[in-house]
């Protein structure tokens, strides 16, 4: 089955950037708000980033109209009928997942596909309340998603051969480069990575250094793009707080899971770039280091 329509779930800033990647490969593709009222945001969204593309010289203004032309944007769920491929990208919590999941089933095809662009949560763990397991499975795009080239593919063990196979076609398509992985909390990238954060958080807690010393340190050490902590906070803090919460609870292993101040953070509502202020303060350009944090 080749798959030419999408919906995509979850109007965020993942869901717009898997539109968005998925639009510029030529596939229409429906945006579907998770929360109610209209998806302006998420379509201004899109476009801000297309004509920051035009402006650079990138794409041409032409082609930044068709990108967007072929994005339906809406609020209603029953949109995605008729799509060969839903993608749900809503909030990291398996029981609103689910629920979406049951919803969404009332009125997609038999054939089509359901994938997950959970970036911690077990496939199987999802996959029944689908209502088609054999034809679930997860697709994690990384941020930004119109950009990053990689797609964990995850495979349940009730995953078709051939559904699993599609979707290998599909990310192939959408110029994105596949990496098949078992269906284990966090997959690659998130297990290898989120440790990696929350150490760098107990380095802060502990005094090793300050803020701007440990990403400069990983920066130029390890030729990282950026530091970890600039890093978590890219990706928002309480994202990383439920990513480190999903690992500890998997593996039951202390250095997987948030610290102390990790949770003070998420609780004053310090959550990073889209919040203004995490471990740095992003009121200015450029951010600096946060003179608040709850130390």
């Amino acid at each position: 089955m080749a798959i030419e329509r999408v919906a995509v779930l979850g109007g965020g800033q993942m869901g717009s950037g898997i539109a968005e990647a998925i639009a510029t490969a030529g596939i229409e593709v429906t945006l579907i708000k998770a929360t109610p009222g209209p998806a302006d945001q998420a379509r201004a969204g899109i476009a801000k980033n297309l004509d920051r593309q035009v402006d650079k010289g990138k794409i041409a203004r032409e082609h930044a109209e068709q990108v967007i032309g072929r994005i339906t944007f809406t609020d209603r769920l029953e949109a995605a009928a008729g799509a060969d491929l839903l993608i749900e990208s809503v909030i990291e919590d398996i029981e609103v997942k689910r629920r979406y999941f049951a919803e969404a089933a009332k009125f997609l095809g038999p054939q089509a596909i359901v994938a997950s662009n959970t970036s911690t949560l077990r496939i199987g763990d999802m996959a029944p309340a689908s209502g088609r397991p054999e034809r679930f499975l997860g697709l994690h795009f990384f941020n930004p998603a119109q950009i990053m080239k990689l797609v964990e593919v995850v495979p349940s063990a009730s995953t078709d051969a051939e559904v699993t196979a599609e979707a290998v076609s599909f990310v192939e398509r959408i110029g994105k480069t596949p990496v098949l992985v078992k269906d284990s909390t966090g997959f690659i990238v998130n297990r290898l990575l989120t440790p990696y954060m929350v150490d760098a958080i107990r380095c802060l807690e502990a005094g090793l250094a300050d803020v701007a010393g440990i990403d400069t340190a990983m920066h130029l050490g390890a030729n990282h793009p950026m530091g970890p902590l600039a890093l978590a906070d890219y990706i928002g803090l309480d994202i990383v707080q439920a990513m480190a919460r999903n690992l500890l609870e998997s593996f039951g292993q202390d250095y997987m899971g948030p610290t102390p101040l990790l949770d003070r953070m998420v609780a004053a509502g310090m959550l990073g770039r889209k919040s203004g202020r995490g471990f740095y303060d992003y009121s200015g350009r450029p951010p600096r280091p946060n003179p608040d944090l709850p130390l």
